[in-house]
């Protein structure tokens, strides 16, 4: 499996160069790709360093994420203000050209502020459409390149735009353009009372899944706990749909270790997902999809007992 993890939780006080960073990452056995927030992660480094540190730690680039900060609180894509709708726009268009430039093939796109926090605060179809507009947009310019859409419920608005996998499958239906697909966060889809397998079994049938971010929590907040802590029969069906879908992508651990060692937390994750993964091979694809079409819950009880033998 290909590997990714979340640059951001390396960040510390002794350490925040990010080149360094990188060459601590590649001594996590496992990883093989890192995520770049654009532009966050090159106001210190030009994209030929990057890319240099990248081919010296032997990492590849899973994706570059545009990043919207605080001239964006009102909204990104949204904004009455066309100005900082235009240049939240230009940001994703810039993100594009980086991920060309850095042999990078997804650009995944979470519109944080693109929400509202009271009833009557939205115009909601006019706001709905301007973000279909500068979806078809973006995936026009950036056509050679995968387009997607990480969808979370709230935080930090009350109320995202874009909130569920329902919205981001009717999103790409509107948007009809053939590189647009949906990032799941396993983590977003628990906050939101989905069952994460359920949305990634329907996004890859429709060859729409173009990011895993993996991780847990406890429902309500985005925790980013590691991965099969909380939740782990859901984790336990999450891998089984990724891996009989074939996914070949990087799995990116969006976690955020707080008071760990992230080092370890990373290892930790990697170590987790490989017994899963394992355990899924050893019982077989075919021997758990009997299981499933059982429809049975006792038949299910069991084949969760034959995973944690």
């Amino acid at each position: 499996m290909k590997y990714a993890t979340r640059i951001n939780s390396f960040f510390r006080n002794d350490k925040n160069d990010l080149i360094e960073i990188l060459s601590e990452i590649a001594q996590v056995d496992g990883i093989t790709h890192v995520d770049l927030n654009y532009p966050e992660h090159f106001n210190s480094n030009s994209v030929d360093e990057i890319s240099s540190a990248l081919k010296k730690n032997d990492l590849k680039l899973n994706g570059i994420a545009p990043r919207f900060r605080d001239e964006f609180i009102n909204g990104e894509f949204t904004n009455s203000n066309v100005e900082i709708s235009k240049k939240a726009i230009a940001i994703c268009k810039e993100s594009i050209d980086v991920c060309r430039s850095l042999g990078g093939e997804t650009v995944t796109i979470w519109l944080g502020f693109d929400g509202y926090d009271y009833p009557f605060q939205l115009n909601y179809s006019e706001s709905w459409n301007k973000i279909v507009q500068a979806f078809q947009e973006i995936c026009e310019y950036g056509s050679d390149l995968k387009i997607s859409i990480e969808y979370k419920p709230y935080q930090p608005r009350v109320f995202s735009l874009i909130s569920t996998f329902g919205d981001t499958m009717m999103l790409l239906n509107e948007v009809n353009r053939s590189n647009l697909g949906v990032t799941l966060d396993f983590c977003h889809m628990i906050m939101k009372g989905e069952n994460p397998a359920f949305g990634l079994c329907l996004a890859s049938e429709k060859n729409k899944l173009y990011g895993i971010h993996l991780n847990d929590g406890n429902k309500l907040n985005d925790d980013g706990l590691m991965v099969g802590t909380i939740n782990l029969p859901q984790t336990f069906e999450f891998l089984y749909y990724l891996k009989k879908s074939n996914y070949d992508d990087a799995i990116y651990f969006d976690t955020f270790p707080v008071r760990e060692n992230q080092v370890l937390e990373c290892e930790a994750n990697i170590e987790m997902v490989n017994k899963i993964s394992k355990s899924i091979d050893e019982l077989g694809i075919e021997e758990i999809q009997k299981a499933i079409d059982a429809k049975d819950a006792i038949s299910v009880q069991k084949l969760l007992l034959k995973f944690i033998k």
